[in-house]
């Protein structure tokens, strides 16, 4: 099973714009690690000039917006996405390095995705520009209402000491298994409830039939005392 991490990237102290975000894709596109950069796939951009572009569509979101931030700015995002050894293949999970990217960015912010093989399992690192394709908006403003529910659940964890969620296979099963007892009392209920029902009409009956003797009752007393 593949295991993701998310990662806001910032420029840091002792650095420039432009050196933080060329030192992070010079990384993750090493030769050595990438099968001489085979496994490097650029989306919106030029995987090659990745960097210039990403800095590019930040100069031109400043000039649109007239918003600039501090050392605090996010200026890129970095994905680690790893699978077990034998899981999948380098083309493979490239592929699907590229899928996930364009599915979470919903296709509107250039990234890059490189596929290392030098570990003994497969691993991709995305990046992807902070700077939508338009040059208009931030990938956190786009995605606000996700983070702020992503940032919730995860201090409702904390708070809970749930520090691994179940996964989806337990969670099925556990569902299962909750609706099938829930078929088990329902049973249960229907049953109690026809039980009921034959016991009201019981007592119906019978109520029926001592109010009739009684009214016998009453006639003949009745009858007797004429007399």
């Amino acid at each position: 099973m593949a295991t993701t991490r998310i990662m806001p990237l910032h420029i840091g102290k002792g650095r420039i714009e432009s050196r933080a975000i060329s030192d992070i894709i010079d990384y993750v596109a090493n030769p050595q690690k990438t099968d001489n950069r085979r496994l490097i796939t650029g989306y919106g951009c030029d995987s090659r000039t990745a960097d210039a572009e990403f800095l590019l569509e930040k100069r031109q979101y400043i000039s649109a917006t007239g918003r600039v931030r501090g050392a605090d700015d996010v200026i890129a995002y970095h994905v680690r996405q790893s699978f077990c050894p034998g899981e999948i293949t380098p083309e493979e999970a490239n592929r699907l390095g590229v899928e996930f990217a364009k599915s979470f960015t919903k296709g509107n912010h250039a990234f890059v995705v490189c596929t290392h093989i030098d570990k003994s399992h497969i691993h991709n690192h995305i990046i992807w520009s902070a700077v939508n394709a338009d040059c208009d908006r931030k990938f956190r403003e786009e995605h606000e209402e996700e983070i702020l529910l992503h940032q919730a659940a995860k201090n409702a964890f904390d708070e809970m000491g749930v520090k691994k969620l179940p996964k989806v296979k337990d969670l099925q099963a556990e569902y299962a298994k909750l609706l099938e007892e829930k078929k088990k009392t329902y049973a249960e209920y229907r049953r109690s409830r026809e039980e009921m029902r034959e016991l009201l009409t019981a007592k119906a009956n019978v109520d029926r039939v001592l109010k009739m003797e009684v009214e016998q009752d009453v006639e003949k007393e009745k009858d007797h005392g004429q007399r």
